[in-house]
């Protein structure tokens, strides 16, 4: 007679933590990891875990299974309304917390949130177990039924997107869910911006996300130029044509309405610039692309238009320009790395 060993509740619980993060950067989304976590506690329940020596090595591959079948499942669903979801100061589902996913983003980062989103799902899976958690890629083939030759091609391909880099070509990639698209109606990538600009951006673009969070008029307002303007297309507000807003005050005072929007909001580099990206649940919905002159922001673009963000290439700033071998904060493998 064959005995069957159930998973303790307590062993499981031991491992919640990190099936979360696993799937919150798989998903984007707090909701869909809880979600996502919830079925893998379901399955477990019903497994024989007397042969397993990694309990949680196994628990990652049940929920990496799970959130790719979530992500397979989401290219099929219809994309809710552009101006449903940037019309709402807080953008959330019944029973998460708006808060807690903000500081989610936060320490994942909104652009690399943005970028995983536009990857295939297979994509998504190998470079996330494989360069976020040390995952092998032999391990990670059998989840996504490739070849592990083949998974790492993915990962590569993955982490160019991550860094900023066109992605290969498709070859030898597997079926479609494991080729992510290329970027459609691209009008091509800005020239390199000298790194003393773009550390002036950075700042400046830091400083504009930080007033507008705080609710700081006074900082916001030292930042922009007397006859700054700020052009709105007429996705980011309900009105028939595009909106122009001039002078330093006016403009800070629109800022501020928005604050609820700056807890999706993080840096980004978009076609080569600092910017700004809201990304609900890790979703490019906005961005904010700044012209600064004199030292402070002349000009602001902000951009809801769903064909005009589909041509922005969205990069992660800290890994764009690292040293060969380095990693950024969000623990990146090196472009180039197989192992």
């Amino acid at each position: 007679m064959t005995t069957h060993t159930a998973l303790p509740p307590e062993r499981f619980e031991a491992e919640r933590a990190h099936l979360r993060a696993v799937a919150y950067r798989m998903l984007g989304s707090l909701g869909e990891a809880e979600d996502a976590v919830q079925e893998t506690w379901l399955r477990a329940t019903g497994a024989d875990i007397g042969d397993v020596e990694n309990l949680g090595g196994w628990l990652t591959t049940v929920v990496s299974r799970v959130c790719l079948n979530m992500l397979r499942s989401r290219r099929t669903r219809p994309e809710v309304p552009l101006d449903t979801e940037v019309t709402e100061p807080a953008v959330g589902t019944e029973g998460e917390d708006p808060e807690e996913e903000a500081l989610l983003a936060d320490s994942v980062g909104v652009a690399l949130l943005v970028v995983l989103d536009t990857l295939a799902p297979a994509e998504r899976v190998a470079f996330v177990l494989h360069d976020l958690f040390a995952v092998p890629f032999d391990t990670i083939a059998a989840m996504i039924e490739r070849t592990p030759a083949t998974t790492r091609q993915l990962a590569s391909r993955a982490r160019r997107r991550v860094r900023g880099g066109a992605p290969e070509a498709a070859g030898g990639a597997g079926t479609p869910d494991g080729v992510s698209p290329g970027t459609a109606g691209s009008p091509g990538v800005v020239a390199p911006v000298a790194a003393a600009d773009r550390a002036r951006q950075r700042e400046v673009a830091e400083a504009f996300l930080a007033a507008t969070r705080g609710g700081d008029f006074e900082a916001l307002l030292a930042l922009l130029h007397p006859d700054v303007v700020l052009t709105a297309d007429r996705f980011v507000v309900p009105t028939p044509q595009p909106v122009t807003v001039g002078g330093a005050r006016p403009v800070a005072e629109g800022a501020m309405a928005a604050t609820g929007r700056a807890r999706f909001t993080g840096l980004a580099l978009l076609d080569g610039r600092v910017g700004l990206a809201m990304a609900p649940h890790g979703r490019l919905r906005l961005v904010l692309l700044f012209t600064i002159a004199e030292g402070a922001i002349t000009g602001i673009d902000v951009v809801a238009d769903r064909e005009r963000l589909d041509g922005i290439e969205v990069a992660v700033l800290d890994t764009v320009g690292a040293e060969p071998g380095g990693a950024g904060p969000v623990g990146l493998t090196p472009v180039g790395a197989d192992d």
